[in-house]
């Protein structure tokens, strides 16, 4: 059997926990897309390069090894903010999706999240889940999140940078943030983990019935 499940969303929408969940559960490969962006904007701020400096990135994002990220080192939150900044280059988007498009084709199948798995990623995708909530509510799991790590954050502060991220996002002329045709919309606002991973489940389980 082999499966491909594509799950996009904005930041904290929890498409990544639901996306660790199903590739547990199903025993596939797992690739949080948006780790590929950080590793390109993490090593442009180690080698002291421009966020701005669109062929620095580039050459960046033709050196990341998709089997070497550190998602300890790469969930910075400068790291995260870096990551949108360079998100935006067309060809550091192609070089990433690319790499991403050949972890994607195993024979076991695979799930993938991030931003454009269902439209540009795997649009062939046999399960495409697009994942949101409130802004208000993803600003609160952030806040819970860095301060149950032992931060301090500011709930507004929080909230002002994830709607930059989004705007930035489903702003961009390449690849923005929307949900493909076929995607299944999952609204997490107020759902618990457990609730989401079942909806989602559900999904997964339909598809393959009727595919195999």
């Amino acid at each position: 059997m082999s499966i491909t499940i594509a799950i996009d969303g904005p930041a904290a929408s929890g498409k990544g926990t639901l996306a660790r969940r199903l590739a547990d559960y199903y025993h596939l490969a797992y690739l949080d897309t948006g780790l590929t962006y950080r590793a390109v904007a993490h090593r442009l701020l180690e080698e002291g390069g421009s966020l701005e400096d669109e062929a620095a990135a580039v050459d960046a994002a033709r050196r990341i090894d998709l089997g070497n990220l550190n998602r300890g080192v790469l969930s910075a939150h400068a790291v995260a903010d870096a990551a949108s900044r360079v998100a935006v280059f067309p060809e550091v988007r192609r070089v990433l999706v690319e790499k991403q498009r050949e972890f994607a084709e195993r024979s076991e199948g695979a799930v993938l999240d991030g931003r454009d798995i269902g439209t540009v990623v795997c649009p062939g995708a046999e399960v495409k889940l697009f994942v949101i909530a409130s802004p208000e509510v993803r600003a609160g799991r952030r806040l819970r999140d860095i301060e149950s790590r032992g931060g301090r954050a500011d709930f507004d502060a929080i909230l002002a940078d994830i709607k930059r991220r989004d705007e930035r996002d489903t702003g961009r002329a390449d690849s923005p943030l929307r949900p493909a045709a076929d995607a299944h919309l999952l609204d997490t606002s107020e759902m618990t983990i457990e609730a989401a991973f079942q909806a989602a489940r559900g999904f997964v389980d339909a598809a393959m019935d009727a595919n195999y």
